[in-house]
């Protein structure tokens, strides 16, 4: 059975039971608590947390989720992979335990003729929480299993919560006996490789106050209504039911292993190392595929950072396999066909997907280059000092700072007749997960406590005017100060205030709240902030100006007409330049972000390369004939899939309702899902003056523009600038650039003269330089300050130095400068110093670290610098000092 067919029939199963089927959220979901979406509960968290009130009391899902913290163990077992699909049922406080299990196993052994998967009973066993009789009785009248066959396992293994005070229960996991070719008998308890866990049924029925480890928290009180979250594995089944060992051999990933297989000319399954690499590909490209198709791009950080990490993990593999070409669209391309049947938006998308992951496997080449040339220098390094391992801080940092493999490093090492301190890396690594495993559980603590804003949505939503009017007479439903609710507020109070109704756009979808004040009998509040701290409740934070406003009061909510106006021309105008792009670069030119406020945009969209003066050109000109053919805009309410139908364009990352906003601009020209607030034809945007074009990491680039009256003044800035300029240079404005251009390269080489004489100044100097050397202990030694001077003149100055010094006599020469105000200093030693032991690498990093900083280099000569200029004068007399020791008695 194909995996999409096993994802359908879950999903149609549960349909016909009364369960609303819920589309997979994207896996870059806003929770601030997690990188990823890495469990199937995660969308419904705020359900089971009771943050929101569900819109259904029955629902399931096919969820997309990564795990990342064993990206360094994928390939090795057949358990870890990064990307995975988790099957989902969920109740809120409908049915309990014993329809849970009904449901469950009626799925698992219904006859596949009969839309079930046909697991046989025989061979299935079951957990439960130690004590729970209940659970137990239910397993035994439903399933008929006998008791040997239900078993008892402690908290460690059979009770969830989410590792912080919240929900929690006891859960009851099923597992499928694979036979005794995979382990020895005796069930869960035994051998977990051979009785293969595929189902897990939470049963949510506590609420956890403290909870200290997996096995030691406190109970505070049962739970108001009672919860059930399951989670099954689709790729887990998908083994069993396809007959194959592990995941990396199921249909949607072991064809990425057969193509591999062709390009590379390499069978999976007759090497260990090469199936290792093969699985490390095919797991990779499938998570790449589907991180990029959900708007995450490569970058060094957080998000974009593991895309990056498991693309070149690809690109690496490939490579050991023995294939030096370009390989990544290629696999991709295959991932792709077999994924689109239960994603079909990655068919729609390709273009893109592929485009972003073609310019990160050309920048990792260019990485790998550049590494190659730094792990040399290194293995140089710790051969000049007699060494012979490469330090674990050493690999650790080009691991880390330019993404350079570690097997690699190992590999390129030992070519050269080095050892690396692996231990040494392994425990930066360790720390570095550690830090990120913390990072993440003080996250975890991180949930606002939102109890004061859900009982002022009891009630209600509050109903948002602001579409239709500015101005909306209203009722004060609660104040908020310091996050207790209060009766009232008196001038010069900063509050939260809740109305029944507001016309003011709480901040969403990257436009920026409205401005305004609130008004009631004697009292005035300025409106400094709206957001949305949980579903459906508006929250404005005032300013009491005037007055004292209570809790029940009838006010006048009224947003700054020129601020919304402002806002709609900023807004709408995103939604034109993102049409303009897609109109000149092509459809793959997606937005990936934007923020407006009033008479600025700014959008980030997937494209690969910078845009020539030409383009920008012709997009401002496409834009603002957007403006010109005075486009009607409408926005209608639809449901997403009749959405999807008509094209419209969704953002990346975003979560969305079943009824969508769709905001359109001439028909089709520019559909878009939106909740923000427009203009009503495109000629009330103004003009739009784009001001610049920047790379926001790999596969980004960031649009930013005027809109209205502030591109109306930038463009007067502009021309008045254009007119002094003609003016002091008396030439057309047509002539200008010709001009500017013979102006700038007048002065560069003004510049070089300029430099080419303080140069000289500088190397006239070392004949008197060797006269007024010290002797220290027979070695001479020149300690010289130049100044301000370029790192490149003072080596100049310092070699020349040392070739002054005769040859039958021991000398060091030491030149310190100051370049862009940071200070640097250059060693030189000649034969006769080194061989008394005074070598010019060990020098500055004496001098070095006097100054706040580092350097190094080799025994002849060394280069180093630091933050403190004052400096200077101490760490030439630790030269001093170090050259002293170095040669007393030799």
């Amino acid at each position: 059975m194909e995996t999409a067919e096993i994802r359908r029939r879950w999903l149609r199963y549960f349909s016909t039971r009364g369960h609303t089927v819920v589309p997979s959220a994207p896996l870059l979901y806003d929770d601030p608590t997690l990188l990823f979406v890495n469990a199937g509960m995660v969308p419904f968290k705020p359900y089971m947390l009771g943050q929101e009130t569900p819109p259904y009391q029955r629902a399931t899902s096919v969820q997309k989720c990564i795990r990342t913290l064993d990206i360094d163990e994928v390939g090795k077992t057949s358990r870890h992979g990064t990307f995975f699909q988790m099957n989902g049922n969920f109740s809120f406080g409908d049915y309990f335990k014993e329809k849970a299990i009904e449901l469950a196993w009626e799925l698992m052994t219904r006859d596949q003729s009969d839309g079930g998967y046909g697991l046989d009973e025989s061979r299935l066993w079951v957990t439960v929480l130690q004590g729970d009789e209940e659970s137990r009785g239910i397993w035994r009248r439903v399933a008929g299993l006998p008791d040997e066959r239900i078993v008892q396992r402690g908290l460690a293994d059979n009770y969830w919560h989410m590792g912080v005070p919240g929900p929690g229960g006891p859960c009851s996991e099923i597992y499928f006996d694979r036979g005794s070719a995979y382990g020895p008998d005796g069930g869960p308890e035994a051998d977990e490789d051979r009785y293969l866990e595929i189902w897990n049924l939470v049963f949510m029925q506590e609420m956890l106050s403290e909870v200290r480890t997996k096995i030691d928290f406190d109970v505070e009180a049962p739970l108001p209504s009672k919860n059930i979250d399951t989670g099954m594995g689709l790729e887990r089944m998908a083994s069993l039911l396809q007959g194959v060992d592990n995941l990396y051999e199921i249909d949607e990933v072991y064809p990425v292993i057969a193509r591999v297989e062709e390009i590379t000319g390499r069978r999976y399954g007759a090497d260990a190392q090469d199936d290792v690499r093969m699985r490390v590909i095919a797991d990779h490209v499938r998570s790449g595929l589907m991180l990029i198709g959900d708007g995450v791009t490569p970058s060094n950080e957080a998000r974009g950072y593991v895309l990056r990490r498991l693309l070149r993990r690809v690109i690496r593999s490939v490579r050991l396999l023995g294939v030096q070409d370009a390989a990544i669209t290629d696999l991709l391309t295959v991932s792709k066909d077999r994924m689109a049947a239960s994603y079909p938006e990655l068919e729609t998308n390709f273009a893109r997907i592929s485009q972003i992951a073609q310019a990160e496997e050309q920048a990792f080449t260019r990485t790998l280059s550049a590494g190659t040339t730094i792990l040399d220098t290194a293995v140089a390094s710790a051969k000049s000092a007699g060494e012979s391992t490469l330090s674990g801080e050493r690999a650790f940092q080009l691991h880390d700072t330019y993404g350079f493999p570690i097997d690699l490093t190992l590999e390129m090492a030992s070519e050269q007749g080095l050892t690396v301190d692996h231990d040494g890396f392994r425990r930066l690594m360790a720390e570095q997960r550690n830090r990120a495993k913390a990072d993440a559980k003080a996250k975890k603590v991180g949930h606002a406590d939102t109890s004061v804003y859900r009982e002022l949505r009891e009630p209600g939503i509050t109903e948002f005017t602001g579409y239709r009017e500015l101005s909306t007479d209203s009722t004060v439903r609660g104040l908020i100060l310091d996050g207790s609710p209060v009766e009232s507020a008196d001038k010069g109070q900063t509050i939260q205030v809740v109305l029944e109704r507001t016309p003011f756009y709480a901040e969403s979808g990257g436009q920026i709240a409205d401005e305004g004040e609130i008004t009631a009998d004697g009292a005035r509040l300025r409106v400094l902030d709206v957001q949305r701290p949980v579903k459906g409740l508006i929250v404005h934070t005032v300013e009491v100006t005037e007055g004292t406003i209570r809790s029940g009061s009838d006010v006048l909510a009224s947003v700054d007409r020129e601020w919304r106006l402002s806002a709609c021309q900023a807004h709408s105008g995103t939604h034109v330049v993102h049409a303009a792009l897609r109109q000149v670069l092509g459809p793959t030119a997606l937005q990936s972000g934007s923020f407006n406020r009033p008479g600025y945009l700014r959008l980030d969209f997937a494209w690969t390369s910078g845009l020539d003066a030409a383009v920008k050109e012709e997009l401002e000109q496409v834009a603002n004939l957007a403006l010109r053919y005075d486009y009607p805009v409408s926005a209608t309410y639809m449901p997403i899939q009749k959405a999807r139908e008509i094209g419209a364009l969704a953002l990346f990352g975003e979560t969305y309702d079943e009824e969508v906003r769709v905001v359109e601009m001439g028909g089709a020209w520019s559909r878009e899902l939106c909740g923000g607030t427009h203009v009503e034809h495109s000629s009330q945007i103004g003009a739009i003056s784009l001001i610049g074009e920047s790379s926001v990491g790999a596969g980004t680039r960031r649009l930013e523009a005027y809109v209205g009256l502030d591109a109306l003044r930038f463009l007067g800035r502009e021309r008045a600038l254009v007119s002094q300029l003609t003016e002091a240079l008396k030439v057309r404005p047509e002539e200008l650039p010709e001009r500017v251009n013979a102006l700038v390269a007048r002065l560069r080489e003004a510049e070089k003269e300029l430099e080419k004489g303080r140069r000289q100044v500088l190397l006239n100097a070392a004949s008197s330089l060797v006269d007024k050397a010290a002797d220290i202990n027979g070695v001479a030694l020149v300690a010289h300050d130049a100044g301000p001077a370029d790192p490149a003149d003072a080596r100049a100055l310092a070699l020349d130095v040392r070739g002054r010094i005769a040859e039958s006599r021991a000398g060091v020469v030491a030149v310190a400068a100051v370049a862009k105000e940071r200070p640097v200093v250059v060693v030189a030693t000649n034969e006769q110093a080194r061989a008394r032991g005074v070598k010019a690498g060990e020098l500055v990093r004496e001098a070095a670290k006097v100054l706040g900083g580092g350097g190094g280099g080799k025994d002849d000569v060394a280069q180093g610098g630091g933050a403190d200029a004052s400096k200077i004068a101490e760490a030439m007399r630790r030269i001093e000092a170090v050259v002293a020791e170095r040669s007393a008695g030799s």
